[in-house]
């Protein structure tokens, strides 16, 4: 029995936001229910509060990379830009540099990667998928060359943001996450910048002759989503206390496109939620921490994300087929 046809028996109508994520929620809970029961340590505080902390980064990328994809775009460079975030951070920091204003420089370093990437794709008219790839190659290289290959410390700096608590119990990292989706759902529900994202990734050409300022939209998209994948670089070494060559790159990249394509939001453009991207995100961090606690290869890890995202793909695209055809 449908859903739709149990609410029209029983007279009961579900909240939009819950009808549209139930599947998700499901499957989370699944998850949780049968890895509790075969660990008992998942539930526990302290678990739980390394699960958060763990995907708290991921948030924050995945929460620019939903509003990018609203409006038809996509950034592939996201890791490699936190990868060289956490690089510029760490060494000015060794230079004697102050720590926040290290951190404000490297997030300044990552919004101007993304301006670069909106330029390329907006008024290059270079494929989003090709720029951003492209980019993520050389800033594969570049974060190594910025580290010299080399674990760069950062000591004590940042240690309020890494390992710091709010209350004296929740993570300053997960604050600052939930800060960040909570500006990015309100930005694209109540704004006429968010409206424009999805009308531009609905129809551009319907968008541009509407009057919509097409290219400076996606141009502060691709901003915006290279600042906060600054922000996720300056989360990362605060959290690991050094800058080192596995920081960021490919694995997150790919993390956070997942998350946010497994959350919902249209590989085409048009629609997409944060809620669904922070459901996406959590699900995949529940699932790394469930294959860990379970003892499980860690390989295993890279083959569970991939597969869940190739079956998020699959489902999104026949949404949209769907949702074309019923036009």
């Amino acid at each position: 029995m449908s859903i739709t046809t149990l609410r029209g028996r029983v007279g009961v109508t579900l909240p939009a936001g819950l009808t549209r994520h139930l599947g998700l929620l499901t499957v989370l809970l699944v998850i949780g229910a049968v890895t509790a029961v075969n660990s008992p340590a998942f539930l526990t505080g302290t678990n739980l509060l390394n699960v958060s902390q763990q995907v708290a980064v991921t948030a924050v990328l995945a929460a620019g990379l939903t509003l990018l994809m609203t409006a038809g775009g996509i950034d592939f460079s996201l890791g490699s830009i936190a990868a060289v975030t956490s690089g510029v951070v760490a060494q000015l920091i060794s230079s004697g540099v102050d720590g926040w204003t290290a951190a404000l420089a490297g997030v300044a370093v990552g919004a101007a990667i993304g301006l670069v990437n909106g330029s390329v794709v907006t008024f290059f008219r270079v494929a989003p998928f090709v720029a951003t790839l492209a980019t993520s190659t050389v800033l594969g290289g570049v974060a190594l060359l910025i580290i010299d290959g080399q674990s760069v410390s950062i000591g004590d700096h940042l240690e309020v943001l890494g390992f710091g608590e709010v209350l004296g119990a929740v993570p300053a990292l997960v604050v600052l996450a939930s800060l960040v989706c909570l500006a990015a759902g309100l930005i694209m529900r109540w704004t006429a910048f968010g409206r424009n994202a999805f009308a531009i990734g609905g129809n551009e050409n319907a968008a541009r002759l509407a009057g919509i300022p097409v290219a400076r939209t996606k141009l502060l998209l691709y901003t915006l989503s290279g600042l906060l994948a600054g922000l996720g670089g300056v989360m990362l070494v605060s959290r690991l206390g050094a800058a080192s060559p596995g920081t960021g790159g490919l694995q997150l990249e790919l993390t956070v496109v997942a998350a946010v394509v497994i959350g919902g939001t249209a590989l085409h453009g048009g629609s997409g939620t944060v809620v669904g991207t922070v459901l996406g995100v959590i699900l995949l961090g529940v699932v790394a921490n469930a294959l860990n606690l379970l003892q499980v290869d860690a390989h295993y890890q890279d083959v569970a994300v991939g597969g869940v995202l190739l079956v998020a793909a699959i489902t999104n695209h026949l949404r949209g087929r769907d949702r074309g055809t019923t036009r």
